[in-house]
């Protein structure tokens, strides 16, 4: 008997093995980037021959597979549309992908505000979910692991977007989505690979840590929590490695607030991060993120530390930073209007990526610092309009040759802020909206908030 079972499940392995098959990421309702060269690929028998045909050129490839049982094929897509058929076709099985969109692809990670849904409690939840239906929308979420090292395939089925589908996905993601499939008219496809509470290190390849060793040392300083773990790169293993030979156009990131205990190197993190990230799709992608909003952190100033080295990393090429300090309630960690905020992230790649829209999308960025007497004169980019609505302009603090910081009074004249403060004569830098529960009120002309700053 048992010898019986035992070949039954040699037979049956054996069996499984010759079949082709696909990544969980290659699904019905999928979207594929447009007019690139995407890759197709998956497993079969050692040296097995078979057939790939697409729909949208009526072309059929073959194909045989190497001694690792693997195979890839690179195919030319074209302009967005759809829907496409592709089929898979072996010895053994035959593989068909029904409603193939060709389109946007964007990845969507970080931590519990990008997983946030409508179910989780969004502004207008009702509203929104009765008209969530948008069929040249799909969404595909990434089932939560972790893994000790890179994986190839991750847990998850593509979805049309509808009234059944939205309410339990990103909610930051769709609202994202939704202006930009309503400006460009084509698919859009979004993959949602985001953990509530992680903090950056999980989500960085191992990589990283050899390279920067003083990143180990930093994240030392992150504290255990209840809801994941904050292993070194178990959940890029596991949740971003998988995907990285799917050609997306581009990565949102909402991201951060795990990461005020250490703050201070979160720049060279999140740099290292996102330049690995690329390095490991081969693509110079757009990456674009949310700054932390101000809350009780628990520390007076870990919360504006994160947000000025998040503006830091805009010094990385092709990224994209929304501010979100004038959306926000210091008392919730998780603000309720992620409309905004995807509509923010949204208008930075139509106007950055895609070239389609012209009004401005920062806020007021800090540029320089000119010390003049026992003035401070500070200059921002993207400040057309810089005013505070008749309120007073505040936050502002300068510092002192000891290093001591010291509220400063403040003018605006001709565009340029002027910071000065009886109790510093020689005044040595200027920081702004610099603790943790500050809120800007300090705007251009589109009403987006200045980012936090410190001028060393």
């Amino acid at each position: 008997m048992r010898f019986t079972f035992f070949l039954l499940f040699i037979l049956t392995t054996v069996f499984v093995k010759a079949e082709i098959s696909l990544p969980n990421i290659f699904s019905d309702q999928m979207v594929l980037q447009r007019e690139t060269d995407v890759v197709l690929y998956g497993w079969a028998s050692p040296n097995e021959e078979f057939t790939i045909y697409t729909s949208w050129n009526d072309t059929t490839i073959e194909m045989k597979t190497g001694n690792n049982a693997k195979w890839h094929l690179e195919v030319q897509t074209p302009k967005a549309g759809g829907p496409y058929t592709i089929i898979f076709k072996g010895n053994d099985n035959e593989i068909i992908l029904n409603d193939v969109l060709i389109g946007e692809v964007w990845l969507c990670s970080g931590q519990s505000n990008m997983e946030w849904s409508a179910n989780s409690k969004i502004d207008n939840k009702e509203l929104e979910i009765a008209n969530a239906d948008h069929p040249n929308i799909r969404l595909f979420t990434v089932e939560k692991r972790s893994a000790e090292y890179p994986l190839e395939d991750v847990t998850g089925t593509w979805k049309t977007c509808s009234t059944e589908t939205m309410p339990d996905f990103s909610a930051v993601a769709y609202f994202f989505a939704k202006k930009v499939q309503k400006e460009l008219n084509i698919p859009i496809g979004l993959i949602d690979s985001s953990w509530g509470a992680s903090c950056a290190e999980v989500w960085t390849p191992e990589s990283v840590f050899k390279e920067h060793p003083e990143l180990v040392t930093a994240h030392e300083l992150v504290e255990p929590n209840n809801w994941v773990t904050i292993e070194k790169s178990t959940l890029y293993n596991a949740m971003i490695a998988p995907l990285t030979n799917f050609k997306i156009a581009g990565v949102l990131w909402y991201q951060g607030e795990s990461n005020t205990a250490n703050a201070i190197t979160y720049q060279q993190l999140f740099t290292s991060m996102i330049t690995s990230w690329r390095k490991k799709w081969n693509d110079e992608f757009p990456f674009y993120y949310v700054q932390i909003a101000p809350f009780k952190y628990g520390k007076p100033y870990e919360g504006g530390v994160l947000r000025d080295q998040q503006r830091r990393t805009l010094a990385l090429n092709n990224t994209g930073m929304a501010m979100t300090s004038d959306i926000c309630t210091v008392e919730d960690i998780h603000p309720q209007n992620k409309q905004d905020v995807g509509l923010r992230l949204a208008n930075i790649a139509l106007k950055q990526h895609y070239n389609v829209l012209e009004q401005e999308v920062y806020g007021p960025l800090f540029d320089s610092a000119k010390i003049i007497g026992n003035e401070i004169h500070i200059e921002f980019t993207h400040d057309k309009g810089l005013n505070s609505k008749g309120e007073k302009i505040d936050l502002f603090e300068i510092s002192n040759s000891e290093g001591e910081w010291f509220a400063a009074k403040v003018k605006l004249k001709d565009g340029v802020v002027l910071v000065s403060s009886k109790e510093v004569k020689n005044p040595k830098a200027v920081r702004y909206a610099w603790k943790s529960t500050d809120i800007s009120n300090l705007k251009n002309e589109v009403g987006l908030p200045a980012s936090t700053f410190r001028s060393e």
